[in-house]
């Protein structure tokens, strides 16, 4: 598929990272109604890759992602909404939200500048945050005289806990990136000038594991977060069921340890 509003490539070793470049720099990556469709697409693309087994999303220019475009207006490329998109009940921002944490593969979020509103639950979407000097948040909703959507009453709660999550949305206040690296909003916090080698580094790392072990551990750590332990102990042992479902790479990790060598995973 071609994209106009973002870019897609496949880096890392062996192409298995699959980085996704948010291209409106000068609209701070605000999300239109074509980068919207376009983005929920590049993940969809990314997810049935293979080849790929993580996922980077950054933005061009200084910000990462502003949030939904208030000034686009509805130009040709706005217009009416089809029926089917009106009636859906979640919306764009519910099936942005959906569209990446529903992805079983790892997400990295690169926030290479400003993340606000929409930008900034994409960015919470996403199971680990790497930021630099230059990262901002900013949740923004109430300022617009809105209450949090695109999962941000989700995600932001599971991160940073309850009163912080309050605190940020009841004062919609900016946060830098050194204070969201202490309530843990970035997981890694690094420099400007290497923040994508480093984002593609770590997808890097991740990817080097059994894929399909990954996806699985993914599943389970995401299901157990909503259940009692009970449920969390079976839904390992079905986890562990759907990891074993590549031979090859079971096989390889005990080779490999027997052997003494750095294990090659395919994911068959």
């Amino acid at each position: 598929m071609t994209y106009d509003e973002l870019t897609v490539e496949r880096t890392g070793e062996g192409g298995h990272v699959g980085l996704i470049t948010l291209n409106r720099p000068e609209k701070l990556n605000a999300l239109n109604r074509d980068l919207q469709n376009e983005q929920r697409a590049a993940f969809a693309e990314l997810g049935d890759d293979d080849d790929v087994r993580a996922i980077v999303v950054t933005g061009a220019g200084r910000g990462f992602c502003s949030g939904a475009d208030l000034t686009s207006g509805t130009g040709p490329n706005e217009g009416v909404a089809p029926q089917n998109e009106r009636l859906d009940e979640m919306g764009w921002v519910g099936k942005q939200a959906m569209s990446i944490y529903n992805l079983t593969k790892p997400t990295i979020a690169a926030v290479n500048g400003a993340a606000a509103g929409a930008g900034m639950s994409l960015a919470l979407a996403c199971d680990m945050r790497v930021g630099s000097e230059n990262t901002r948040f900013k949740t923004v909703f109430l300022e617009r005289s809105l209450s949090p959507d695109s999962g941000m009453s989700f995600f932001l709660p599971r991160i940073v806990g309850y009163s912080r999550a309050t605190d940020l949305i009841f004062s919609s206040r900016n946060v830098d990136a050194d204070e969201a690296y202490r309530i843990g909003l970035l997981d890694r916090l690094g420099s400007a000038d290497t923040l994508i080698d480093d984002a593609v580094a770590l997808a890097d790392q991740i990817s080097f594991w059994p894929p399909v072990a990954m996806r699985s551990a993914k599943r389970v750590i995401q299901h157990n977060l909503n259940v009692g332990l009970e449920e969390a102990l079976r839904y390992e042992t079905l986890g562990l069921n759907f990891a074993r479902r590549a031979p090859h790479d079971v096989q390889e990790s005990r080779l490999s340890f027997s052997e003494r060598r750095p294990p090659q995973f395919t994911g068959e």
